[in-house]
């Protein structure tokens, strides 16, 4: 037991991930390109991705998890060496935190940074550093829309630790409003979505929302990556910055993607 509390104090995950971890065959704009999840769900395929990720979402218990498994999502990050991310959302675990909701904007303040607060003090304990935040669902889309939530949830993350990255919808008003106020951002896309002409991404409730095919996932990837451009469904190519690409943990082929992504960029 005081073995394993000794490999975890020398664990910092806020340190770049090995070149064996992360894509470093590919750069963004801010430099190496990496590949996150969500994670600590309860969807049960952590184990099996996280060797294929350098950056791991973690529940904070609004949406999904507890306590509980917000500690072991972070000992298996630990374990594989993949920086921690706090994933807040709404309190909505019935609708998996999906559904927007209108709250006051103090509200949303107090609800981010107690979320962040709680994985921050997990991983404390678990002898490494908090690395980034990333908003879920609903929360994340509401914000990537919205100038007044995505600058109070920037404003939540400062708060909270200056040294935060905060990921975000790439060209969103989250990563604008929070450059703004000096928060170190992180550009996300994503393998498993597609996107709009106005560089959003499809409504869930579409039939075109989710992307089911690995050939074309790790395809529209590279293409992010390489040319910085994406094909919305019109089939229109717009601009794009790829400095993390995300990958659903609750995605039926997530495990897939994850492997097929990361064997791709490391070629």
């Amino acid at each position: 037991m005081n073995q394993k509390k000794e490999s975890h104090k020398s664990n910092d995950s806020s340190k770049v991930r090995p070149l064996s971890r992360k894509l470093s065959g590919w750069r963004g704009a801010g430099g190496e390109v990496d590949i996150n999840c969500d994670m600590g769900e309860g969807i049960g395929n952590d184990e099996f991705i996280m060797p294929f990720i350098s950056s791991a979402n973690i529940a904070c218990g609004y949406h999904a998890g507890d306590e509980d498994t917000m500690k072991r999502t972070v000992d298996l990050a630990i374990k594989h060496n993949v920086s921690i991310g706090a994933h807040p959302s709404f309190l909505d675990r019935e609708n998996f935190g999906r559904m927007d909701i209108s709250l006051p904007l103090i509200e949303v303040y107090d609800l981010v940074t107690k979320q962040i607060h709680l994985l921050s003090e997990i991983t404390k304990t678990a002898g490494a550093t908090l690395h980034h935040v990333k908003p879920h669902g609903a929360l994340y889309n509401m914000a990537a829309r919205t100038k007044p939530l995505a600058a109070v949830i920037a404003l939540a993350v400062k708060d909270v630790d200056e040294k935060l990255k905060l990921y975000g919808l790439s060209g969103s008003h989250l990563i604008k409003e929070a450059q703004k106020i000096g928060v170190k951002t992180v550009s996300e896309v994503f393998a498993d979505r597609t996107y709009q002409d106005d560089g959003r991404l499809t409504l869930r409730s579409k039939p075109e929302a989710l992307i089911n095919d690995t050939h074309k996932a790790v395809q529209q990837v590279l293409q992010m990556i390489k040319e910085r451009t994406v094909k919305t469904v019109s089939g229109k190519v717009i601009q794009i910055l790829a400095e993390t690409i995300c990958i659903h943990g609750d995605g039926e082929h997530a495990v897939e993607f994850a492997k097929a992504i990361h064997n791709a960029i490391k070629k």
